[in-house]
């Protein structure tokens, strides 16, 4: 087996690490590629223990993260339900479709959270009626959210 060389990751890189993972790669593809484009640096004592660091501090950020968006859950829990007024035809259909930006713009108005829209997954809503939302905050804090759409 060819010999392999250990790198300390400074940036993500694809299918390979985030920053401060310590990776086995080929000597041609760290050579090559990886420290001349500034995306790792070889393995020294000094790197590892400046590695070590770097994943203290961002699981500390992580942990900080979390505990925000554990908040914005309580607030966002504590909603009874959000109102979001659509245009409607015969049948309670509606025109269009609710759509992520008109979720976030009910949110920011009832709580005054700004919520990053692509975290918010609305499923197909053709009707009037009580529906659920599902919003990630975080990687492990998610909420559930009814909203109901009423005819304007």
């Amino acid at each position: 087996m060819a010999k392999r060389t250990q790198l300390v990751l400074n940036q993500y890189v694809n299918k390979l690490g985030q920053p401060g993972d310590v990776v086995d790669v080929a000597p041609g593809y760290a050579r090559n590629f990886l420290i001349p484009q500034g995306l790792g640096m070889p393995a020294t004592r000094g790197v590892l223990k400046q590695a070590e660091r770097l994943r203290a501090a961002e699981k500390q950020r992580l942990e900080e993260q979390k505990q925000a968006s554990l908040q914005i859950k309580s607030q966002l829990e504590a909603i009874d339900n959000l109102v979001i007024p659509k245009q409607a035809g015969e049948q309670e259909s509606i025109f269009g479709s609710v759509t992520d930006r008109e979720v976030a713009a009910a949110i920011l108005e009832v709580t005054g959270q700004d919520l990053d829209r692509r975290n918010i997954m609305v499923p197909e809503i053709r009707n009037l009626g009580t529906h659920h939302v599902d919003i990630k905050l975080h990687p492990e804090v998610t909420v559930s959210l009814p909203i109901e759409v009423v005819s304007q």
